[in-house]
């Protein structure tokens, strides 16, 4: 719809402490209207209900900041989303984790659905329509007080949905270390129709590699019941659109706003808007956990027990990518030629999943 047209029906509102009702003419009304309840505070186990409207509608935007926003705090603060008055949440995240950034981290960034334009405030431009009812929740799992919440929902009500329409979803998974030999999932097995939206990803790199490159990995997308995937990348920061080697960048769709290597944690995000990602049947999204370093560097790394699977060796000479899993077991890399060594290895792998589904559950 273009700028300068207004659907016939649709009726804007926004939700807050100063209106939690989203109602029409009942915002402001605490203090004479004079900032009466901008904010509220959240007790640890507390839940607090954030919007709760009925009838068929979109949520367009939502903006949010606290005053702890402590790595603890925003792993320890959960955000729901309940469509169509479903008893289970189509969204289920930790509250820092849903803004686009993995780690509980906040830094300054701006991307096509997510935004902190200074690093203490979370923004979503996420589109999430409903048919009948739309509740959002917020708890603090902590114990500790969160003193200051400050939120705004803004939705468009009376909005008239299509056949077609799809509800949103989010998810979060934490390994911790991720199981040595086998991939990440970033978003398990899902069944029905639906849209797979993109990813943000948190990795905490374990020190015992001694700063060897952790993000030789491939996301594969299996679309239905196949044994190998449908659609397979090439590497890890390949697939969020750079290349050899990783650093901190925030694109429209593509970026990686926390490349610290001194602290080896790296937050980075990829949306399929411009290359969507559609399936029927089901969906499952994955990551291999392989980092890679000189065949010398690793044969040293196992010299100190620390665990870790080879898997190939690039010699740089035509024909020279060695696929050692293709070889005879087990493989002795003494024997092998000397080149780059792929391994899988065990790492803090976190990852918040955004999806579109048929169902509201």
């Amino acid at each position: 719809m273009e700028l300068f047209e207004k659907p016939r029906g649709v009726e804007t509102r926004w939700a807050s402490f100063e209106n939690p009702t989203a109602g029409r003419g009942a915002g402001g009304q605490e203090n004479d209207g004079a900032k009466g309840h901008a904010f509220d505070s959240l007790e640890p186990g507390e839940t607090q209900t954030l919007l709760d409207v009925t009838g068929s509608g979109t949520i367009t935007r939502i903006w949010m900041t606290v005053s702890d926003r402590s790595p603890e705090m925003l792993r320890a603060i959960r955000l729901e989303m309940f469509w169509d008055g479903a008893e289970t949440p189509a969204v289920s995240v930790p509250l820092g984790d849903f803004f686009g950034i993995g780690l509980g981290r906040m830094v300054a960034f701006e991307c096509a659905l997510f935004s902190s334009p200074e690093g203490r405030s979370f923004n979503a431009f996420v589109p999430m329509p409903f048919r009948s009812a739309a509740r959002v929740t917020i708890t603090n799992t902590s114990e500790t007080r969160l003193s200051h919440l400050f939120y705004d929902i803004d939705l468009l009500l009376g909005v008239t949905h299509t056949a077609e329409m799809l509800y949103f979803h989010a998810q979060f998974r934490q390994e911790s270390p991720n199981v040595l030999g086998e991939g990440f999932v970033i978003l398990p097995k899902v069944t029905g129709s639906g849209r797979f939206l993109g990813c943000n990803i948190g990795l905490c790199a374990d020190e015992r590699y001694e700063g060897a490159w952790w993000g030789e990995g491939e996301v594969k997308v299996w679309i239905g019941d196949e044994r190998f995937p449908t659609l397979c990348g090439t590497g890890t920061e390949d697939y969020i659109g750079t290349g050899w080697g990783q650093g901190a960048y925030a694109q429209r769709t593509q970026g990686c706003p926390i490349a610290d290597s001194t602290n080896r944690q790296w937050a980075f995000y990829r949306y399929h808007l411009d290359d969507p990602i559609y399936f029927d049947g089901s969906c499952q999204v994955a990551i291999q956990t392989i980092g890679g370093t000189d065949k010398a560097s690793v044969m040293g790394l196992q010299e100190k027990k620390v665990p870790l699977i080879p898997v190939s060796i690039d010699t740089g000479q035509p024909s020279g990518f060695l696929k050692l899993k293709e070889l005879a077991q087990p493989v002795v890399l003494a024997d092998q030629p000397d080149g780059w060594c792929n391994f899988w290895r065990q790492d803090d792998w976190s990852a918040t999943a955004y999806f579109y589904l048929e169902r509201p559950t």
